[in-house]
């Protein structure tokens, strides 16, 4: 992310305004002058690191607001790949083959799945769209937890364009750009 000053200064000027204060006022609280402020809210210089906390208290907001000029700072909790994602669905297939398909644990993970998601999970061992609707399903999943993925591999890694666009829709609604 890089810094834009003149979104930290509107950030800045627009919470000192909602506190009611001049800039003045401001300059007094943190023991500099009012045209450093100034400075800060027309976008031609930064806080000093050293004055961040006492201007975020002042201003009743965090550093990270400030920084981010009101925007929300994402934070991604580990990156995930299609191939995993497919790995993954590919694996449930291979427990049913190595246990039994009549084994209870294949059995609950499958009806489990089956019930939270009103589906056949297992239409997806023998079908390539309803596999890869899956995988979409799992990256979506991941997406709302969290995740990040690189939208390139999104774009290159699936066949069906349907389940494509609506992972990289959301990827989009998680701020994935």
């Amino acid at each position: 992310m890089s810094v834009d000053m003149k979104k930290i200064g509107l950030q800045i000027a627009a919470l000192r305004k909602s506190k009611g204060i001049t800039q003045a006022q401001l300059g007094e609280r943190l023991n500099i002058s009012f045209q450093a402020v100034s400075k800060w809210e027309r976008g031609e210089a930064l806080p000093d690191t050293g004055i961040l906390i006492d201007l975020a208290s002042v201003l009743g907001t965090s550093v990270d607001s400030i920084l981010t000029g009101g925007e929300k700072a994402v934070s991604y909790k580990g990156k995930i790949s299609v191939e995993d994602m497919r790995e993954g669905i590919a694996c449930l297939e291979k427990c049913g083959r190595l246990l039994g398909k009549d084994n209870l644990i294949y059995r609950s993970a499958v009806e489990g799945i089956n019930e939270r998601m009103n589906t056949d999970i297992e239409q997806a061992f023998t079908d390539e769209r309803i596999f890869e609707c899956f995988v979409a399903e799992a990256i979506i999943q991941n997406l709302k937890a969290g995740a990040y993925i690189d939208l390139t591999d999104v774009k290159n890694s699936f066949k069906h364009e349907r389940f494509r666009d609506i992972v990289l829709g959301y990827a989009d609604k998680y701020g994935i750009k």
